[in-house]
């Protein structure tokens, strides 16, 4: 694992070549709560978990960041313009040769979504997962949806000529380590659950 001091994580909190097009955030680059999760991100998935890859950190940070707003989450439709909440659901709709997918470029937009959507659940709110099986059939439990993300950010790192060439090693990163991804999520969600300071109960209010 890297120092300490190491990890410094850019300002900008938009699209960044080799760091992934993870979807901007209302949250202005400056803002203290986009501050608040990159101090997070620092303590628990660098200096706690030892992901010393600081395009990783910098794109779980704007991932927390984009995913307060829940259009954010449930950005994937099908055909008729339903957003989708199932995992599976998505891994049909990014089918390009058996699916509705109308070519592979669907296919990495929906993958990457469903790397980030699993990722986002399974470390934030695992809980949920279950909750949401007892209300309705679903097409996955907690095993094959962790086995969804990291099959799906690999199948992303595998689009990796022209634009998405420079991107490609960070997705590959990030399912080589989504489990420990997840676990430092885990130990965010739990900070954060546990803080008094009103940073705190402002981001538990967006993020749980």
């Amino acid at each position: 694992m890297s120092g300490e001091d190491d990890l410094v994580l850019p300002e900008d909190s938009g699209s960044a070549r080799g760091r992934g097009d993870t979807p901007a955030s209302a949250i202005p680059a400056n803002h203290v709560l986009r501050d608040f999760f990159a101090g997070l991100v620092k303590r628990k998935l660098h200096d706690g978990v030892g992901i010393s890859d600081q395009d990783v950190c910098f794109y779980i940070t704007n991932l927390l960041a984009a995913f307060c707003q829940s259009d954010r989450l449930y950005r994937i439709c099908d055909a008729s313009g339903r957003p989708l909440h199932d995992v599976g659901e998505m891994l049909l709709e990014s089918d390009p040769v058996y699916g509705p997918a109308p070519g592979f470029e669907r296919e990495r937009e929906v993958r990457k979504h469903i790397g980030d959507y699993t990722l986002f659940f399974a470390g934030m709110f695992p809980e949920s997962i279950n909750h949401f099986r007892l209300r309705r059939q679903r097409l996955e439990n907690f095993i094959d949806f962790v086995k969804a993300g990291k099959e799906s950010y690999y199948i992303v790192s595998q689009f990796n000529v022209f634009e998405y060439a420079e991107e490609s090693a960070l997705f590959s990163h990030l399912s080589e380590d989504f489990e420990s991804c997840v676990y430092g999520l885990n130990m965010i969600r739990t900070e954060i659950s546990e803080m008094q300071h009103p940073i705190a109960r402002q981001a538990n209010e967006l993020l749980m």
